[in-house]
């Protein structure tokens, strides 16, 4: 039987490759093999990179043969996606408006992964602008579920979650504003991890800086089938950088905390499907056996209020800006999105624009002192198991409902909360999981307390 990279860890994998019982080569040979034969089913890697990874991992073992250094990543294969400077490749963000955006230079996490070892063996789909929870565009097509094509892989990183969870590489590069690594991890079956704004540099020199609602809440993370391959990634991707202005040298383990969790299974009342209710509880029992106390407060600071100002601040800003090139690009989904919120966006003016940092300052403040009490809080990813595969195109009342199923994706970045997203397993095809929130820098509690659910739950399958 040939060598499959996926029986091992990311960190398993490297460890071997430095000793020299593997070779990059090997290694990265097996994993193009893998990406050849599933993703022109599912769609997930939509730029090849390929020669350029050979390259790399040939460079690599000479390297080790001639007892360099090495980093953590030594031969790691790792996908990146489409909204990220990869010298030499189209930062298209699902657009064709943006393929002859070639970048001269990496983002700068991805140098960061590059100096410790990483092999970049594909870029991923997003949707069009990466608006969406959902991963279709005009440009590249339409990225699959592995488990179940009739399900969305999510998004935006939805091609990220799909190469995860079909072990086409080990750590796959996404970003979250509203849900974008969490919920394409939910729904492909996987581990994902959105970090603190600043933990994980950002920036792209072959586009203009971003608006203020990205500049603030768009981070860059990783996302994997294990938990400690998100750690690994979060390791290697984080890093000063003077590129990005809110990178900030933060150590990745904080103080010693209190072993207790918040379970919040309808937070703001969300009517949340049975079959994730289960899996909270499972999660609750989780941790009590593993020595962890868990309460269900009765008072729980407000997300409706954070989702409506992360709504105004992420779309309604330069809102013309955003629906001129909607309009220019014409994809539907896009435009969907966009069109829910004119009206909204029509009302900012200069007194609403204050009023949303005002806002934005009460509610940070609530949720820090409540984690202070609660250095965990267990909570739905969404209120419903994984939407169709470009549902939100079925029109106003379904596009309203699922915005209203994703309230935990897309109130707690205005915060600047860290989660993890936590598989707890497929059942016929369908994939489920939870969701665990900490403190702003405080991934390594996140990454602690998803370990402690994936001994319960197991690891995520490997999808075929």
């Amino acid at each position: 039987m040939p060598f499959d990279p996926n029986s091992l860890s990311a960190r398993e994998l490297a460890d071997r490759i430095r000793r020299g019982r593997l070779k990059a080569v090997e290694v990265t040979e097996a994993v193009l093999d893998r990406i050849a034969r599933i993703n022109p089913v599912i769609n997930a890697i939509v730029q090849d990179c390929s020669a350029e990874a050979l390259t790399d991992a040939a460079a690599m073992d000479r390297r080790i043969a001639a007892g360099d250094p090495v980093g953590p990543l030594a031969g790691v294969p790792v996908t990146i996606k489409v909204i990220a400077d990869q010298k030499g490749y189209a930062t298209t963000n699902g657009t064709n408006l943006a393929k002859d955006q070639i970048a001269a230079e990496d983002s700068p996490f991805l140098a960061n992964m590059r100096r410790a070892g990483g092999i970049v063996v594909g870029r991923t789909n997003c949707p069009a602008f990466s608006y969406r929870w959902f991963t279709s565009n005009q440009i590249h097509g339409t990225t699959l579920n592995p488990h179940d094509h009739g399900l969305t892989p999510g998004g935006s990183s939805g091609g990220a979650g799909a190469a995860a969870a079909a072990g086409l590489g080990h750590i796959a590069h996404g970003t979250d504003i509203a849900g974008s690594i969490r919920y394409p991890a939910y729904a492909c079956g996987v581990q994902g991890l959105r970090p603190t704004p600043g933990r994980v540099p950002m920036f792209n020199p072959s586009g203009p800086d971003r608006a203020i609602g990205p500049q603030m809440m768009a981070v860059a993370g990783p996302l994997a089938r294990r938990v400690d391959d998100l750690r690994l990634g979060l390791e290697t991707m984080s890093g000063y950088s003077h590129m990005d202005y809110l990178s900030a040298p933060v150590p990745l383990r904080g103080a010693p905390y209190l072993r207790r969790v918040a379970l919040v299974p309808r937070p703001n009342g969300m009517q949340t499907d049975p079959r994730i209710l289960d899996d909270l509880d499972r999660a609750a029992a989780m941790f009590r056996r593993a020595g962890w106390s868990v309460d269900t407060p009765t008072e729980v600071p407000d997300l409706r209020e954070a989702m409506d100002l992360q709504t105004d601040l992420w779309l309604a800003d330069d809102y013309a800006g955003k629906i001129a090139a909607a309009e220019a690009e014409g994809d539907p989904g896009a435009l969907a999105c966009l069109g829910r919120f004119r009206e909204r966006a029509e009302r900012i003016d200069t007194r609403r624009f204050s009023e949303l940092f005002v806002r934005r300052s009460f509610l940070i403040r609530a949720w820090r002192a409540f984690l202070a009490d609660y250095p965990v809080v267990l909570m739905p990813i969404s209120a419903e198991l994984p939407f169709k595969r470009d549902e939100d195109l079925d029109g106003p009342e379904a596009l309203d409902r699922i915005w209203n199923a994703q309230l935990t994706q897309v109130a707690l970045p205005v915060m600047g909360l860290p989660g993890v997203a936590v598989s707890s397993g497929v059942e016929g095809g369908t994939p489920c999981g939870v969701q665990l929130v900490s403190a702003p820098w405080r991934e390594d509690i996140c990454l602690d307390a998803a370990e402690v659910l994936e001994a319960g739950f197991g690891a995520p399958i490997l999808a075929e």
